[in-house]
């Protein structure tokens, strides 16, 4: 029996994963529906996608003048310095801040560098010491500091007055020196927490009283030396193009390097800051041997006064204008290269699991795109990594292009007046780094839209806005007009949204209730429990009846020992006899599978459970109920292969308790509710049992808090339930076997 058991093990693990590589294999992650269009549309029996036509012309299209090289190029500009500014503002409080995100940009390829939702609901999880604000300080060697280089509105710093162009000299009497020595002393503090600022502000030393707070969440962030976002260059000028990769390079979806045309230079260039407001920035930046000028705008979306208390009003994105002017006498052809969002949050790397569109698997920052009239397409970072991407896409009414986070996204939505127009050659998935092996599903990923070529007569302007959508995916948020971006929230099969989306708003109507959701989900459990009484007094009574029954069972085991079947038959009549149904018991399981189910995917999904505490977020323990409890870190004793969190041994730096009690609760309701073993067969069975909970509780040691809760709550309520409930009556004493009579008369 053991044998065979484990063969059964074996065999089903074998077929498991032998079928998710072979689907690996035959259909490669890409989105279904483009992949099919762009093969065989008319195989499909779908519209072939539109051929790729040149955008509106500025004028109508004529023979090109003589190469523009022959005009005297522009006077040469002086370069400007290199400069930070901020958009918006980090102050939580609604009713005086009208914006819901700070936003940081440098003059340096005019890039967007950062963006902080200002929310005290959406904060950094993982970085648990106090925020001061990000300043871009740099080394200041006279004064032996680090010099600040911009304070952005709302931040501590700029409410204890710190102003660009200070020098940090100490912090709570830390000396500072530089970046890494400010974000070492930072560690050492704690939300909340006063610290004392000594700097130096025009030659004078001064101290500042900083009130320090929880780190913001930051949807786009620098990634060490990797590009910053949005930057900009030319693709195609005149009988100049950039050269492209063969689709069949298995690197074509790594980082591109950063070349350029020649003597444009739009990457790394200082641009000149054109306008500067509290939510809006234009930058320029002047091409003169190629007689161009280029523009990019940035404005920040605002709240209005009277929806201040309406968190969901749409104002977590930015709109972003490009503009490219022709400033010769000859008309040119003009095509840019567009580099989407970078840098979005990895946070719970060692335990996030988000959910996949496709059989490739997901990672923590996954492609997305959507047509018009198409469902999202997804191609997973660890794809991405290994160049397992389709060809480039053409234009086909792009709905949004991005990248996608378990619970936040970052995404490009073109703003055309005719939805169906075509701006853009190519559309692909690229990252930026380089790809650790061990750490594929971690990779920057991010994505580049090539624009179509575009004619431009004198004096012409060519002219895209995008809007980049970057926050929280939450329902209410997402399907509003501006967005229309409900797709990017994915349960996994229909199945699950089923079981998920109404269970999702049982707790978030429980939690309206109790301001807890830990409490809601053990009214969820009691909830389900009591609904599920009359199913489950059964199941008990059942597992009564067949302790009772022991005897009789043992009886026919000896009385049919070499016929299977003759014993079998006579089990089912005496079953009937006593009116006991066998598999009485699985359906309390089968109706509480769902319930689970529908509680996983809702903590890997719902953006409102993310760092919902069970206590209070000044304790780590259970801090967060879509992560695991974490109740005290022992990864500085714990070989590398457990601490770093891969693998069916790699539980994580942190050592958690709730796993542990759902573990021992499952094994002491299996001792107390598990009938006596009827026969050698039945009770190795039981042994396995036992051993598989065991095999479990590996499975289930970075499971989020919230579920433990729940299976917790769930077996306290079944021993409680069993209290209330009539005891078994004794079993009778089985009749005497022959082998038992004949060893009782040789001792007489």
């Amino acid at each position: 029996m053991e044998r065979r058991f484990i063969l059964f093990l074996v065999l089903s693990f074998g077929v498991l994963f032998g079928y998710a590589w072979l689907m690996q294999r035959l259909h490669p992650p890409r989105p279904q529906q483009l992949a099919a269009q762009r093969k065989a549309p008319e195989e499909a029996g779908e519209q072939a996608p539109p051929e790729k036509k040149p955008a509106p012309q500025a004028a109508p299209a004529e023979k090109p003048s003589p190469p523009p090289q022959l005009e005297a190029p522009l006077p040469e500009e002086p370069e400007p310095p290199e400069e930070w500014l901020t958009l918006g503002s980090a102050d939580p409080d609604t009713h005086k801040n009208p914006y819901r995100m700070l936003v940081t940009l440098t003059n340096r390829g005019a890039a967007l560098a950062r963006i902080e939702l200002s929310s005290p609901r959406y904060c950094d999880i993982d970085r648990r010491y106090g925020y001061l604000g990000h300043l871009e300080v740099v080394p200041d060697e006279k004064e032996k500091g680090c010099r600040v280089r911009v304070v952005g509105p709302g931040t501590p710093a700029h409410e204890a007055g710190l102003k660009p162009g200070d020098i940090i000299l100490q912090l709570d009497q830390r000396r500072i020196t530089g970046p890494a020595s400010l974000a070492e002393a930072l560690q050492h503090t704690r939300p909340r927490q006063r610290v004392k600022l000594l700097i130096s502000r025009e030659g004078k030393q001064e101290t500042l009283t900083v009130r320090l707070r929880r780190h913001p969440l930051e949807v786009i962030r620098p990634e060490g030396s990797d590009p910053l976002s949005l930057l900009l260059t030319l693709q195609q000028l005149d009988e100049a193009r950039l050269g492209k990769k063969n689709a069949d390079d298995e690197n074509s979806s790594s980082q591109i390097a950063e070349e350029e045309l020649a003597g444009v230079r739009l990457l790394r260039a200082n641009w000149n800051l054109v306008e500067h407001g509290p939510g809006s920035a234009r930058f320029s930046r002047r091409l003169p041997a190629q007689r161009l000028e280029i523009f990019k705008t940035y404005r920040l979306a605002e709240v209005p006064r009277d929806s201040a208390a309406d968190a969901d009003y749409p104002a977590y994105h930015l709109d972003v204008e490009i503009e490219i002017r022709n400033l010769s006498n000859a008309a040119r052809t003009i095509a840019y290269r567009l580099d989407g969002p970078n840098g979005l949050p990895t946070e719970g790397k060692w335990y996030a699991s988000k959910v996949s569109r496709n059989w490739g698997g997901a990672g923590l920052r996954d492609f997305v795109i959507c047509f018009h009239g198409g469902s999202p397409g997804m191609i997973g970072a660890m794809a991405i990594a290994d160049g397992k991407v389709p060809a480039p896409w053409p234009d086909k009414a792009l709905r949004f292009i991005g990248v996608d986070a378990q619970y936040f996204s970052a995404v490009l939505l073109p703003r055309r007046s005719d939805p169906g127009e075509v701006w853009f050659d190519e559309l692909q998935p690229i990252f930026h780094g380089e790809a650790n092996p061990r750490q594929k599903n971690l990779i920057n990923t991010s994505c580049r839209l090539t624009s179509l070529a575009a004619e431009l007569p004198p004096e012409g302007l060519l002219r895209h806005r995008f809007t980049l959508f970057a926050g929280p995916k939450k329902p209410a948020l997402l399907a509003r007009q501006e967005y229309r971006l409900e797709e990017l929230i994915y349960y996994g099969w229909p199945i699950f949204a089923v079981v998920a989306i109404p269970l999702t708003k049982i707790l978030h109507a429980l939690y309206a209730v109790t301001f807890n959701y830990g409490l809601a989900i053990i009214l969820l459990t009691v909830l389900v429990r009591g609904l599920m009484f009359p199913l489950s007094r059964k199941q008990a009574l059942g597992a009564q009846k067949m302790q009772e029954l022991q005897p009789e069972l043992r009886r026919l085991q000896e009385k049919y020992k070499n016929d299977v079947q003759a014993r079998t038959k006579a089990q089912q009549e005496l079953f009937r006899k006593h009116n006991y149904n066998p598999f009485s018991g699985c359906l309390v399981i089968l109706i509480q599978l769902p319930v689970f189910i529908g509680l996983y995917r809702a903590l890997m999904v719902d953006v409102e459970l993310r760092d919902a505490p069970l206590l209070s977020h000044t304790i780590r323990w259970c801090s967060n109920l879509a992560a695991p409890d974490m109740l005290f870190d022992w990864s500085w004793f714990m070989p590398a292969f457990v601490s770093e969190g891969r693998g069916l041994f790699g539980l994580g730096p942190y050592f958690n308790i709730l796993p542990v009690l759902t573990i021992i609760l499952f094994l002491w309701q299996q001792k107390m509710f598990m009938p006596p073993p009827a026969d050698d067969q039945a009770a190795m069975q039981q042994k396995i049992m036992q051993y598989m909970m065991i095999f479990m509780g590996l499975l289930f040691f970075k499971v989020a808090s919230g579920l433990c809760i729940y299976f917790i709550a769930s077996s306290l309520w079944g021993l409680a339930e069993r209290q209330f409930l009539p005891k078994p009556a004794p079993p009778a004493q089985a009749p005497e076997s022959r082998a038992q009579a004949k060893a009782k008369s040789r001792l007489k």
